[in-house]
């Protein structure tokens, strides 16, 4: 088992460059199947997770050619249908949620999309409804297997048609498109998610050929082609790891600058932290964050109430942030509550930041009221499991601010979405190291 363990208690100072965007990789990667013509994608991140999906394309009888660190070439003109029926696809598939957004570009390229109950995060249920039920409205049958929990869908033809999702799933909405760009006719998806990887996939697609308008707005119309082409497209960088490192700089009172942070496509993010009393200076397309000597207060409402932070669909507050903000409220000046609607699993870590000597109430599964301690008090080192990529990251943080040794165990879950985490911490001075036990 690979376990971090981590001197805290330590200002970092420097620069930091975030990677490319995992939620956005697993969507564009997926999406390499709709063609036979050569696709190159740049500034992939060299994470777990995106590798896996990697393997599996490759399986699947992909063409994968690694052109430079985060560069690769994708070309899906041999595509191995039978390997889709093996225990080794199941194997394969399972271990990775990502592998669920294959089954819309197979679906309309070939007629017919199959995939075993993706794995992933602990973090709650997490449905595969939105996905199925709009493959079923463009024309597509459904079975299901219940033994191996083996989802399968077939159609002759997709059929162009309305309809309202029942939630704006990201990664719900990436399969339905994918689905769509080959169907017969007009597609019209209303509840649309609408967060930049999605925008990303879709101007990407239309690169290709496809006809999608309405592009970062919860209502696409798609017009359906017989084809798509080949060509170049470069990922985002990661919003929640630039969240993190705000996050990292705050509770360890560092001076530090995340470089090319992209931030007309942050949204609401640097606002929320703002919120916290963090300050976050925009210089050209960097974000700089000085050392906060005397602490963060925490903003309340103009009517003196507590604050809430809560997540929502974008253009609201990604909940892949707020285990992080739980974090960094711990040591801030004030109270604020946190509102988790979206996962009825994700709180359940402030038990280890409890045992840190963080001062929290997990109010129920979604809702968690954090006192912060302005630094008067640290946390202190202890030894914790890293429950999921997020969490995992978040008691990272803490560990670093803390005084003493902690002990991190399961960090494969950290590096399922974060790309050589420890080497960059110690370039900005952080005190970690990776062992076996």
């Amino acid at each position: 088992m690979k376990t971090f363990k981590i001197e805290g208690g330590h200002q970092l100072k420097g620069a930091i460059q975030p990677q490319g965007a995992k939620n956005e990789a697993l969507q564009i990667l997926c999406a390499v199947i709709l063609s036979p013509e050569k696709i190159t994608i740049h500034n992939i991140p060299d994470i777990i997770d995106v590798n896996k999906l990697i393997v599996l394309l490759g399986k699947l009888g992909v063409k994968v050619e690694k052109l430079a660190k985060g560069s690769y070439s994708f070309q899906a003109d041999e595509i191995n249908l039978e390997y889709l029926e093996t225990e080794a696809f199941k194997v394969d598939g399972r271990g990775l949620r990502g592998s669920i957004m294959i089954v819309g570009p197979l679906l309309a390229r070939f007629g017919k999309g199959y995939i075993p109950k993706p794995g992933g995060d602990k973090i709650g249920r997490r449905r595969l409804d939105t996905h199925f039920e709009g493959f079923i409205k463009l024309g597509a049958n459904f079975r299901y297997n219940r033994e191996d929990h083996f989802y399968g869908v077939e159609a002759k033809e997709l059929k162009g048609t309305y309809m309202l999702l029942d939630e704006a799933s990201v990664t719900g909405t990436a399969n339905i498109v994918m689905a769509a760009v080959l169907a017969t006719g007009t597609t019209t998806i209303y509840n649309a998610a609408c967060e930049p990887y999605l925008q990303q996939l879709c101007k990407m697609l239309n690169r290709m050929g496809a006809k999608i308008s309405g592009i970062g707005s919860n209502m696409l119309t798609i017009e359906g082609v017989n084809s798509l082409g080949g060509t170049e497209h470069t990922m985002l960088p990661d919003m929640i790891e630039i969240g993190s490192w705000i996050g990292l700089a705050a509770m360890t009172k560092s001076e530090l600058t995340i470089k090319n942070v992209s931030w007309d496509d942050l949204g609401v993010i640097p606002n929320v932290f703002r919120k916290l009393g963090i300050t976050i200076e925009r210089k050209g397309d960097d974000i700089f964050i000085p050392a906060h000597s005397d602490g963060y207060e925490i903003q309340n409402y103009i009517d003196g109430s507590i604050l809430t932070i809560s997540d929502a669909p974008w253009p609201g507050f990604t909940p892949d942030l707020l285990s992080i903000i739980l974090v960094v409220a711990t040591q801030a000046r004030g109270s604020v509550l946190i509102h988790q609607k979206m996962f009825e699993s994700r709180l359940f870590f402030v038990d280890k930041l409890i045992d840190m000597g963080a001062k929290i109430i997990l109010c129920d599964p979604h809702r968690a009221s954090v006192i912060g301690h302005d630094f008067k008090s640290s946390l202190k080192a202890t030894t914790m499991t890293s429950p999921d990529i997020r969490a995992g990251v978040s008691l990272l943080i803490a560990a670093l601010s803390a005084k003493g040794t902690s002990t991190i165990h399961n960090i494969e879950q950290i590096d399922r979405g974060y790309e050589n985490i420890d080497d960059r911490l110690r370039a900005i001075g952080a005190k970690i190291e990776r062992v076996e036990l």
